[in-house]
């Protein structure tokens, strides 16, 4: 029978293991959690990390659940949704704690709509030998064939739905439906689009593949269905079990998912005024020995000059040492880039707050703290980012280097809906 075990990330709960259990716990599952002795014997404390979702070791099924508002998980994850179309009363997340159960009937419905307007059609490239030609004739493969005239090389454009926005979807749907414990009604709707797509092929299709999709008018609409689908094939795994059943592990890195996230929030809010790069390689060192790689960069699209620098990060500390390693990273930033100033973007989801800011002796650069409050709304998590962005565009005009140690101007604080920090 297996055992089940729910805690949210960064959580520590006692866990009655055998010590045999524990250690192959560890083993096994060590990317996601820890486990360590507990002062009562045949207790062991099991720590959740950054990782959120279904977790399958052996015959425990452990569930990790984000501390953020549920809502803004799936913010985050940029499936391309409006914001009606996951919220609690329309999705189970709310009440079903199995994070990839939930995922894949969102995707069942996401998907029924996305194919009710019809299966997306284009021209693909086939190179192909035939009987007889179509198309026209590839004559530097023909020419490589000693002379022999049939068959004929050709090339020519198919137009199908044989493409890689349906091959996505379709082992998208093939991977979901070996995920045990879906909904009768949601595996229905799954297979009912399998059918629909019988012309499309089973070819193997990676996440990354459907991160170069390019969207025109004509294929817009499968944006988030092929945003879920990636996210299914990206944190998906799948492990036959004895007696033919089949484990699912689907996991999602927070911290990951936090910093995608307001890269490309900004990226877009920013869009025509600064460009945003997000981990870009740059140097330390004036040798060019000691990499850096700043989490967000911003420049002027008719500049190659960096105006700011910022970095991201999801979890807040009460550590004093921890915070202090994240102001010397920025520091290091700054100071590499020629700014005399930078921010750190934090995850204000836990009840800390960090400090809005702090003046570097004997150099005068300004490190400033934000904290995103992922506890609110969507629609208020998206005022948060529009107002940060505005912020950045105005501090990347009116900073400038004072003197030779770069002591700035003084300088307004942030925004007031993000300078409660």
């Amino acid at each position: 029978m297996t055992d089940f075990l729910r805690l949210f990330e960064y959580d520590t709960v006692p866990v009655a293991l055998s010590e045999r259990r524990a250690r192959r716990l560890d083993a096994e599952a060590g990317g996601y959690l820890s486990v360590s002795p507990h002062p009562d014997p045949g207790i062991w404390s099991v720590t959740a990390r950054e990782h959120v979702g279904t977790l399958v070791v052996d015959d425990m099924r452990i569930l990790i659940r984000p501390k953020i508002r549920l809502e803004n998980l799936f913010l985050m994850l940029e499936v391309g949704l409006p914001e009606r179309a996951w919220r609690k009363e329309d999705f189970d997340y709310a009440t079903n704690p199995d994070l990839l159960q939930s995922l894949v009937s969102f995707y069942a419905r996401t998907l029924e709509t996305t194919l009710a307007r019809g299966l997306y059609r284009s021209y693909r490239n086939r190179d192909e030998d035939l009987k007889a030609i179509r198309g026209r004739i590839d004559f530097g493969r023909q020419l490589s064939r000693a002379r022999l005239p049939m068959p004929v090389a050709c090339r020519y454009g198919e137009f199908t739905s044989d493409v890689i926005e349906n091959r996505g979807l379709r082992a998208a749907i093939r991977l979901s439906l070996r995920v045990p414990g879906v909904q009768a009604m949601d595996r229905r709707r799954l297979m009912r689009e399998l059918v629909a797509m019988e012309e499309v092929s089973d070819a193997p299709v990676a996440g990354d593949e459907l991160q170069r999709v390019h969207y025109t008018r004509l294929n817009d609409h499968y944006r988030p269905a092929l945003g879920l689908a990636r996210l299914l094939l990206d944190n998906l795994t799948l492990v036959d079990r004895r007696g033919g059943t089949t484990a699912a592990s689907f996991m999602v890195n927070m911290n990951n998912l936090f910093e995608k996230f307001v890269t490309q929030r900004l990226s877009r809010a920013l869009q025509g005024h600064l460009l945003v790069e997000g981990q870009k390689d740059d140097y330390l060192d004036v040798g060019r020995q000691v990499g850096i790689r700043p989490d967000l960069r911003f420049r002027r699209p008719s500049s190659d000059s960096i105006t700011y620098v910022g970095d991201i990060k999801y979890k807040l500390t009460d550590d004093a040492v921890a915070r202090s390693a994240d102001y010397y990273q920025l520091l290091a930033y700054t100071t590499a880039l020629d700014l005399p100033e930078g921010v750190l973007i934090y995850c204000h989801a836990d009840g800390g707050k960090p400090a809005g800011e702090i003046t570097v002796r004997h150099a005068g650069t300004r490190l400033h703290v934000c904290a995103v409050n992922l506890s609110g709304s969507p629609t208020e998590v998206s005022k948060q980012i529009d107002g940060l962005a505005t912020w950045i565009a105005e501090r990347s005009g009116r900073v400038r280097p004072q003197g030779p140690l770069g002591v700035t101007r003084p300088a307004e604080s942030f925004p007031r809906q993000l300078s409660s920090v």
